[in-house]
Formats: C-alpha cells, structure tokens, sequence
C-alpha cells in the first residue's frame, strides 16, 4: 500500500513547504471529516507549543466544522493526553498537530479514532483519495461548531497521577524533569508535585521556537548535567509532543527505552501482573531480549515504529512495548505511547522497590550496537539484491549466536540503514562498515 502524505506517524514536514501549509490543512481535515465523520460528530484538537500551531489549529478547525462537525480545542497537551481526552470527551476523532522531537520548522498532523488509537493505513489510504478535492464547505444549516475546553490539562493530569499504584506516591523522590520547551511544559512539573515529588523543572519555557532545542529526551545532556548537580535522585525527559520519554540515573547516566522496558517487565514478572510478551522493535538491544530470556520472560521483535509494537502487542496479548528511542506502551495504562505515564510508572518501582535506577537497569547487559545510514540515488529494497543478500548471510555467521544484522530502508527519504550488533565492539564496528560498502556499490 503506498501513501502520499501519511508517514509512520502522520504527516509531518517543513512549515510553508507541501504538504504543511494551511491549504492542505484544511483539505486534509475536510477529507477526514467525510470519511470518519461523515455524518456530524465532534472532533477534538490539540497541539505542541510550536509557533505554527495556530495556524493549523485555524486551518483545521475551518476544515472541519464547514464539513460538519463540531470541534473542541485543547490547547498545548501531550499526544496522550489528546488520545485520552478524546475516549473521555466522546469524541468520534482526535487530531494532534505536532512534530514530536523535531525542530519548531517543522510540523505534523496525525489523528486518533474514537477509541484513542492511531489510525489504520487502510484509513489513512481512504483520507489520502480524498486530497485532491477541494474542502468542502456545507449550507449553512448544517456547519458544525467549536469551542475550547478549559479543563484539558487538569483532566489530563489527573489521568496521569491515576496510573500511580494505589498506596504509592512519590514523596522523598527529588526529580529534576525535562519537558523539552514542549507539550508537556505544565503537565510534568504539576503531576510530579502533586504525588509529592521535589521537582525542579529545565525545559518548561516555552516561546514558540524553542521546542526540543538543547533539550528533552533526544538532546539530554543538559539533564545529565543537572541531576548529580543538585543531587536529584533521577531525571526525566520528555520529547515535544510528550509520547518519548528517557531517563537519567542519580550519577547521570543515561536511561534509554529498552532499559526503561527491561525494569518495567521484570518488576512485573515479580508481581505477577505481567500479561503476554513484551514487544520491543527490530532495533531493540540485543542485550533486552537475552536479559528477558534469563527471567522466562518472551520477547517480540515488531517493525520500527510505535503503531506496530501496539499492534502486536493487540495481538498477542501483550501490555509492554517500546522502542530504544523511549516511546513505551503501558497498554493496560493507556491507549497508545505516553511518556509520562511510562515515567510514573518507572519511578512507581523505584519507590516500592527502594531502590535508585542505576540499580534496577543493572542486570540489562547493552551489546555494541553500530547504525550506518547509506544514501541511494533511488529507494532500494535491499533483500532483492544477491550481493546485499550474500554479505549479511556471510556477517551473520561471522556473528553466530552473539550479535545481529538489520538491514532496513527508510520510509521517509532513499537511505539505507544498516545495523549490527554484536557482543564485540570492534567486530561490530568492522563488519557494519564491511555491510555499507556492499549496499553502496550495489545502489550505483
């Protein structure tokens, strides 16, 4: 199935530039609205703190209501937040306008059903056929309307503090959190204090141009540096958008998802409460998965990228996913990735447990792991070619059971990502080299 606009996550690109200009925004809400509102409904809309979301915000909203249906605007929230209030405002679609960890040059729109999940590609497909048409606008009898909804943040927030186990808080617990200049700016600080943390915020001043610049869970030196200099017991750090999450031990160190999904899993295993496999992606260290193995936990590998942990995690019965990257899934918390919730419930174990995180990661091994992007002149699919074929069967012998190959095309732009992994460095080093230069010579 091929898309035009609609990535693995949405539609995202440069401000000004197709497909992210108001035009587009509106025909893009004018198509949605026919092919999940077809009848009236009412459709929420949220957005990071990037300077161009008022202009989506307006875009869409016209989109929308002259095709119908009413409108509810959140205001700055996290992409979960704007899933969750879509299940708790009845809503039939959810909208979210943001770029995640982009620059604020950027912008994205992406949706959420009725439900609170991600679209299908089968949905996605049906709005794309419909792009070409211009935006409709209906008599005036039957536009829809909007208003916002004050009580975002407070409802959001204490869906958040909820997720806590009963019985815990986080008194004692000194944080420094890292909101990235982004969504989740006045929603991190807020649910932090309010389970009784001693928080000190960095990256919780927005201005429009600033969102995830210097900070938040893709940059997080600054965290790094912050926490042993005030002696915080840990870090955490968001992305713009508020559905990636890293952390940061008391020395600094830094925590990344497949850690973070190694000490939710197995403290769940101790309790019992740990329900199916848990999915990391093809790119999850090869590290988790042996460290699961040794506790009798499954481990699934799914394709990279958020909605496919959630699918085979649906599928499989699963409640625990994530990505090395930091988007974790706590189905049985919430509908679809949620940084801070996957946060609280980290620090849920630290406080039960008594234990600081640098302890609790202790027993994941992280194997090598060398990523070598290779550019193409045009998209290539490098399992159809022999020479691409015959030196990643050879590296994978070369390996035997102590390390990985992936080979994987990116969705977004002609480049090949070749990644190996392995239980020595330097062998890993040396053969992901050795693998790139057999796909460049094959793309020529």
């Amino acid at each position: 199935m091929s898309k035009r606009f609609f990535g693995t996550d949405g539609v995202r690109g440069t401000v000004g530039s197709d497909p992210m200009t108001a035009d587009f925004a509106m025909r893009l809400a004018s198509a949605a609205a026919q092919v999940l509102v077809p009848r009236g409904g009412t459709v929420v809309i949220g957005k990071d703190t990037r300077l161009s979301g008022y202009l989506f915000e307006s875009a869409l909203e016209a989109g929308f209501v002259a095709a119908g249906a009413d409108v509810l605007l959140l205001g700055p929230l996290p992409t979960p937040g704007i899933a969750r209030l879509t299940q708790e405002l009845n809503a039939d679609l959810g909208v979210v306008i943001s770029a995640s960890h982009n620059s604020f040059v950027d912008n994205g729109i992406k949706f959420f059903d009725g439900g609170g999940s991600k679209l299908s590609d089968e949905v996605e497909q049906r709005i794309e056929e419909r792009l070409d048409a211009p935006a409709i606008t209906l008599e005036s009898q039957s536009l829809g309307k909007a208003k916002r909804i004050d009580t975002a943040l407070i409802r959001y927030q204490k869906f958040c503090a909820s997720s806590m186990p009963d019985g815990l808080d986080l008194a004692g617990l000194k944080i420094v959190f890292d909101g990235a200049h982004g969504a989740g700016y006045k929603v991190g600080p807020r649910t932090l204090g309010i389970l009784g943390a001693d928080v000190i915020p960095i990256g919780c001043s927005p201005n429009g141009r600033n969102i995830n610049e210097g900070c938040g869970s893709t940059q997080p030196e600054l965290l790094q540096l912050t926490v042993p200099a005030v002696r915080a017991d840990v870090g955490v750090a968001l992305d713009g958008d508020g559905d990636r999450l890293a952390m940061v031990d008391e020395h600094g160190t830094l925590v990344d998802g497949d850690q973070l999904l190694y000490v939710l899993a197995t403290a769940r295993k101790e309790r019992g409460g740990l329900a199916g496999p848990v999915v990391g992606t093809v790119m999850s260290n090869l590290g988790l998965e042996h460290a699961l193995r040794a506790r009798d936990i499954e481990f699934r590998r799914a394709a990279v990228g958020d909605r496919y942990v959630l699918e085979t995690l649906r599928d499989s019965g699963g409640v625990l996913g994530g990505e090395t990257s930091g988007h974790m899934i706590v189905l049985d918390k919430a509908t679809t990735g949620d940084g801070l919730i996957s946060a609280l419930q980290v620090l849920a174990v630290m406080k039960r447990k008594g234990r600081p995180l640098s302890a609790l990661v202790a027993g994941m091994p992280k194997y090598p792991q060398t990523t070598v992007n290779v550019r193409t002149e045009k998209r290539l699919d490098p399992g159809r070619s022999p020479a691409i074929r015959d030196a990643v069967a050879a590296a994978e012998d070369e390996l035997a059971d102590t390390g990985r190959v992936v080979l994987r095309a990116s969705g977004t732009e002609p480049v090949i990502r070749v990644m190996v992994e392995g239980e020595n460095e330097e062998q890993v080093v040396s053969l992901a080299e050795r693998l790139a230069s057999v796909v460049a010579e094959s793309a020529d």
